[in-house]
């Protein structure tokens, strides 16, 4: 009897009647370990069991997720806390409905071989990065936390997002910008051990890397898909954490796209403290952290003192 209950307690709580609604979620790269969740409640059903009919896709050009779910043209997109801050800052309205990853993911990476530990070791040494603007003062932060004096202490070489080739090749004595839960691997598959430093150790303050963002106009006026949407993909997570591995076996049969599974079943068992942390359950967001890392990309000059972070996003959809 008890089981019957409790079964219709979550079929009222979560089942969704009506008619099923089409829902675009954009991808922030091509499907890995970070997506499990996704993939899991996609193959399992939980979007259907919310009546959504969801579209997992990568865009041709991952860097317009933003704009495109800004402007409608996908419902949800899979970015990053710095990134949905730049967008604000230039009128695109956006807003972080969850931390996916509740941790950064980028580091800077160096090759054991090198006897590069700590960022201090770089002073005097070649840096590659993928262009992107914000690793710039996030390196220059490592450093200055470390004794450095900052950027003027290294030569930044931009490699593009050849990062291992370029590390492997000697072109740079270390990079930044890698992922310590993907080019990591791929650099000790290869029988090349790494030392990792991670940025939140080393002066940077703590930020979500992978955020599930929305716009304003949607949670605005159809807060019910939000609440369905979260609903489902938080049961994802939660079977991810459970068992990372069967994650990447439906990982591996949902995708048509190339997956390193060598990458990605070492990669997917690194995250899962990342998913839902000893504070945090998986999608939770913390004001003092949005608030810390705004004021840190303030104090860089990457955005101006008129963004706010309390705008960038919403709890809203924790636990509903």
């Amino acid at each position: 009897m008890a089981f019957l209950v409790a079964v219709a307690a979550f079929a009222c709580s979560s089942g969704s009647g009506g008619e099923k609604i089409s829902v675009k979620l954009a991808l922030d790269w091509y499907p890995n370990s970070n997506h499990l969740g996704l993939f899991i409640a996609q193959e399992k059903g939980y979007f259907e069991d919310e009546n959504l009919d969801v579209t997992l896709y990568t865009p041709v050009d991952p860097s317009t997720v933003l704009q495109t779910v800004g402007s409608g043209k996908d419902d949800f997109g899979i970015s990053y806390q710095p990134d949905i801050l730049l967008a604000r800052a230039q009128g695109v309205p956006v807003v972080s409905i969850a931390g996916m990853v509740q941790h950064p993911l980028n580091s800077v990476v160096a090759l054991k071989s090198s006897g590069i530990t700590r960022p201090r070791d770089l002073v005097g040494k070649k840096v590659g990065y993928p262009g992107i603007p914000t690793n710039e003062p996030l390196l220059d932060t490592m450093l200055k936390y470390d004794g450095a004096a900052g950027l003027a202490d290294v030569e930044l070489v931009n490699v593009g997002f050849d990062l291992a080739p370029a590390l492997l090749s000697g072109r740079v004595d270390a990079v930044v910008g890698a992922y310590w839960t993907h080019e990591s691997i791929l650099l000790e598959n290869e029988g090349h051990p790494v030392n990792i430093m991670r940025m939140e150790e080393w002066g940077v303050p703590d930020y979500y890397e992978l955020v599930l963002v929305s716009s304003e106009e949607m949670l605005k006026n159809r807060p019910d898909v939000a609440e369905r949407f979260m609903r489902a993909i938080r049961r994802g997570y939660a079977d991810a954490v459970a068992d990372p591995q069967a994650g990447v076996d439906i990982l591996l049969e949902a995708t048509q796209e190339e997956v390193d599974e060598k990458i990605e079943r070492p990669g997917a068992d690194l995250l899962v403290p990342l998913w839902k942390t000893e504070s945090a359950d998986f999608g939770q967001q913390d004001s003092a952290r949005w608030e810390n890392f705004t004021r840190w990309m303030q104090e860089a000059g990457l955005l101006g003192e008129d963004v706010n972070a309390a705008d960038a996003f919403t709890s809203r959809f924790e636990g509903n």
